[in-house]
């Protein structure tokens, strides 16, 4: 009995009508949920936006798993970690009817993005769940005047890896699909992100500790001698001014990367870039401008004041 050589197995190759489905599913997502991301990808050629709405399509569904309280840390790791699993498949080849998946997957492979990098973007979802751990299992589903409050990070060496995971590896994710040459611009890519995920926490810090989080540092809280039972009520917000103020005038250091950056992306990625990093440092400004209180309500740009922005990006890619 002869054994034949079996032949390899030929990698699925999407048609053009299936691209163009699973990249108008990214598009909605990332349009319904990225509420300061998808102004700037407005900015940037067809094919850099599809890219970008795939790989904001997978960093979204990997952030409603970890933050999916109806499962429990256990079950949030493991579909984590089911999710990845997926996309190195479809990503090596095998077939795949998530859209998501399908047009990330082909977004990489014209992107030349780094797999290792939308690996990391998946573990530092999973960081979140890691800290959630802390708190135990017996807080899950609890009411947010009952749960736990953990701190995440001791010191802001510590936070920084966190954002370097969720935050800095999107930078130089973008920076593949904006287009470089310089290997320069992946150190301020990852400042830069750095930047933007230190916005994020200064102004979800509420909302964060509503979910039992604490992304603040140990150490700075122990230095402006603020209680997590403070945290907690966050009756006086003007405790919190000096403490947010210095996390603030952190981040403005870190923007000042996006400046040198700019001029290392491809032209046609320049205004995108700056849209984005306008949008976030006003949102930063308009924080400070309230004096640090992001306890009365959750402060964010208007669209009128980001179709503003929006409109000078469209200039500067026509001028």
């Amino acid at each position: 009995m002869s054994t034949a050589v079996q032949p390899a197995p030929v990698p699925f190759a999407p048609t053009e009508s299936q691209l163009a489905v699973a990249y108008s599913v990214c598009r909605s997502i990332t349009r319904s949920a990225a509420k300061n991301f998808y102004y700037a990808f407005l900015v940037l050629p067809r094919a850099k936006r599809q890219a970008l709405c795939a790989v904001y399509a997978f960093m979204r569904r990997c952030d409603d798993i970890a933050d999916d309280e109806s499962l429990s840390q256990f079950d949030r790791r493991q579909k984590i970690t089911a999710w990845l699993d997926a996309f190195h498949r479809a990503q090596s080849g095998e077939p795949t009817d998530e859209p998501v998946l399908l047009a990330l997957s082909d977004a990489q492979r014209r992107c030349n993005i780094r797999v290792g990098l939308l690996d990391q973007l998946a573990y530092g979802t999973a960081m979140d769940v890691e800290g959630d751990s802390a708190a135990g299992e017996s807080a899950a589903g609890a009411p947010p005047e009952a749960r736990e409050l953990s701190v995440h990070y001791r010191t802001f060496d510590d936070l920084y890896q966190y954002c370097y995971r969720v935050a800095s590896v999107v930078g130089l994710v973008c920076i593949h699909v904006f287009g470089y040459r310089d290997p320069a611009a992946e150190p301020l890519a990852e400042r830069l992100g750095i930047a933007f995920q230190l916005t994020n926490i200064i102004r979800d810090v509420k909302e964060d500790a509503g979910m039992g989080r604490v992304y603040l540092p140990e150490e700075d809280l122990d230095r402006f001698g603020i209680s997590l039972s403070a945290l907690r009520s966050a009756s006086d917000p003007a405790l919190f001014r000096p403490l947010l103020a210095m996390e603030a005038d952190r981040a403005r250091e870190y923007y000042r990367a996006g400046e040198e950056l700019i001029p290392f992306v491809e032209e046609d990625s320049q205004p995108a870039l700056w849209v984005l990093m306008t949008i976030y440092q006003r949102l930063l400004d308009k924080i400070a401008l309230r004096e640090y209180d992001v306890f009365s309500g959750k402060v964010s740009l208007s669209v009128r004041e980001k179709l503003g922005i929006l409109a000078k990006g469209f200039l500067k890619r026509l001028s």
